[in-house]
């Protein structure tokens, strides 16, 4: 298992502030091994870079790596890869395998019982994107850093960790 990440402290030429990369193992802790990378992740944005990461960003963008690292580790074989890259406003989590078939939301039904992921992460996220790749795919969730009010203005929140 390993992790890189940007040390720049400034913005790069794609727009983002910051990212990191962690290949992840396939056994069951892999899943609360990525939501602490990215509960570490986000803390590194708010106090390297004084980003606003609001309690609500870092609780859905652990939501969001739970369901897409357990839907990888459920139906691709092999390693999954775990992308986090943040902007001013956002965080975008980007998960790899190894599996080429492009997973579909379910029609909503509350009977049901699982297979609810990503509906789950439709509804939580601001844009969620699905790229076949050579081998596999490739799929990543954008998640707002600040929170927006009832009039449409951020509200930037402390997270866990902020002072």
């Amino acid at each position: 298992m390993g992790s890189h990440a940007d040390a720049d402290g400034g913005i790069a030429s794609d727009g983002y502030v910051m990212r990191a990369g962690y290949a992840l193992g396939g056994d069951h802790g892999c899943i609360a091994e990525a939501r602490h990378h990215a509960v570490a992740f986000l803390d590194r944005a708010r106090t390297d870079h004084r980003l606003p990461v609001s309690a609500r960003a870092v609780e859905v963008t652990q939501l969001v790596v739970s369901e897409l690292v357990t839907n990888a580790r459920k139906y691709a074989p092999g390693p999954v890869l775990m992308e986090l890259r943040v902007t001013a406003g956002s965080v975008d989590v980007t998960v790899w395998d190894s599996d080429p078939t492009v997973p579909a939301a379910r029609t909503p039904d509350p009977g049901r019982i699982g297979q609810h992921g990503l509906e789950i992460v439709k509804a939580v996220t601001e844009a969620l994107s699905v790229e076949q790749e050579p081998v596999g795919k490739r799929i990543t969730a954008r998640i707002a850093l600040a929170d927006r009010s009832d009039d449409g203005s951020d509200d930037e929140a402390p997270g866990p960790g902020a002072p």
